[in-house]
């Protein structure tokens, strides 16, 4: 497996942001599935490699199947940053996304030949990735979430401005769809895994929102919940990972 560290400026942030790739040892292999996965709240561009995730899919990188790109995170600028009025919060999520849409993405699709990608994340890494999904299905066709967040109230409480329904994959969804949109959401695979052990009560709550919602719509989607011994933690994250990514390119 190569790794690839690249740190550039960013337009959209008005910041350097890193990003790493993970890809097979001749680089990227011919149909390996260009995945874009996040870190968890507050997390770093490193996590996914040093809590075991990237180790968990080596031998799918290894074999050229998937090719995985890990972005940092700013989550501490926006939704976390408790000293910010949840318009602004939204706001800075906003730069964010025009970050991942006009910067990253468009690298990864020159990079792999590829026009659309898959998105990943564990927890709020799960927030980010569903985020991107629903609002760029035509750029995102693939969806795996571990342990998700899929709503923002525990962070700005009710707040809700149309930046906030934009971000929020269950605000968003729960409006209207119109069928060309509906029809892109359809072409996707989705997997949304949770455990049922400490600290996940939240998120299986909103994974069965998720899982409701997307039902709602005939939007094809796989919900797994695991044990009650599951714990919202790196070390089971580690194992969902692999099982269902193979499951989702068969």
């Amino acid at each position: 497996m190569k790794t690839d560290t690249r740190l550039a400026f960013s337009p959209a942030l008005g910041h350097d942001l890193e990003h790493r790739r993970y890809s097979a040892d001749s680089g990227v292999a011919d149909g390996a599935q260009p995945i874009l996965a996040f870190p968890s709240m507050n997390g770093r561009v490193w996590d996914w490699e040093n809590f075991g995730m990237v180790e968990s899919i080596r031998h799918l990188i290894d074999a050229g199947r998937v090719t995985l790109y890990v972005t940092d995170g700013i989550d501490w600028q926006s939704w976390t940053a408790e000293e910010k009025p949840p318009a602004e919060r939204a706001l800075r999520h906003n730069d964010f996304d025009r970050y991942l849409v006009d910067e990253l993405l468009p690298l990864m699709r020159a990079e792999t030949g590829r026009a659309t990608v898959w998105a990943s994340g564990c927890s709020m890494g799960g927030f980010h990735s569903s985020s991107l999904f629903v609002r760029h299905p035509e750029l995102v066709d693939g969806l795996l979430v571990i342990s998700g967040v899929y709503r923002l109230s525990r962070f700005i409480g009710e707040y809700l401005d149309p930046s906030v329904v934009a971000a929020s994959p269950l605000d968003y969804l729960s409006g209207a769809v119109d069928p060309a949109r509906l029809a892109l959401y359809r072409r996707a695979r989705i997997a949304l895994c949770v455990g049922q052990g400490a600290w996940e009560d939240e998120m299986v709550e909103d994974t069965r929102a998720m899982e409701a919602v997307l039902a709602s719509f005939g939007i094809p989607a796989v919900a797994d919940y695991w044990g009650h011994d599951v714990n919202h933690d790196w070390p089971w994250w580690a194992k969902m990972l692999p099982y269902h990514l193979e499951r989702l390119l068969g």
